[in-house]
């Protein structure tokens, strides 16, 4: 099973007040945390971002980039743009502010992949309003599914996933999907 990792770090953050992505977690960029956890999951990670020059300090040298063009569509846009230049049989897509990512959680998710019934398209954790669209796995066909739902006049990951089918992922962990919105929400991990 190819997997490889594409990170979204589009957003303009302005709940926040400033970017998300550089926000500072055991003393490291938010980022870089997350690319460290993907790279350990999967053989190429990718950064989808309109300004690669804000992250090249905080990321490797051979960190892999994606160009959202045109900037800042949201993020079922960007994904979209994603899906064109990757090689793989599924994306695992992850926002750039998931503090908990947890690394051996994504392998067991990996791992159940072979599992995930042939006609999904995601592998996604359920929340209350939907899925978990931006920490799960997506099969890389699912683009001519998303490309006429965009050239319908959608731009919205919960509208899509639900006109599709999409296995649950069974987790035990929601800590991990914890994402930071707004300063309050900024806490140290323990």
């Amino acid at each position: 099973m190819n997997v490889v990792t594409v990170i979204l770090a589009g957003g303009q953050s302005s709940r926040m007040r400033q970017d998300k992505a550089l926000l500072m977690v055991d003393g490291m960029p938010l980022i870089r945390r997350v690319y460290d956890v993907a790279i350990d999951c999967t053989p190429e990670v990718y950064i989808l971002t309109p300004w690669p020059e804000r992250y090249h300090q905080v990321l490797p040298a051979d960190c892999r980039w994606l160009i959202e063009n045109p900037p800042q569509r949201g993020p079922l846009l960007a994904f979209q743009q994603s899906l064109q230049p990757i090689e793989a049989d599924w994306i695992l897509l992850l926002a750039c502010d998931l503090p908990r990512l947890d690394a051996a959680v994504i392998k067991g998710w990996i791992r159940d992949l072979e599992n995930v019934e042939e006609r999904a398209i995601a592998y996604l954790a359920p929340q209350l309003k939907g899925w978990e669209a931006l920490c799960g796995l997506y099969r890389i066909n699912c683009g001519s599914s998303l490309d006429k739902f965009i050239q319908a006049g959608g731009q919205s990951f919960q509208k899509w996933l639900q006109t599709e089918i999409v296995t649950p992922i069974p987790t035990q962990t929601p800590q991990i999907f914890t994402n930071w919105n707004f300063p309050e929400d900024v806490q140290p991990l323990v």
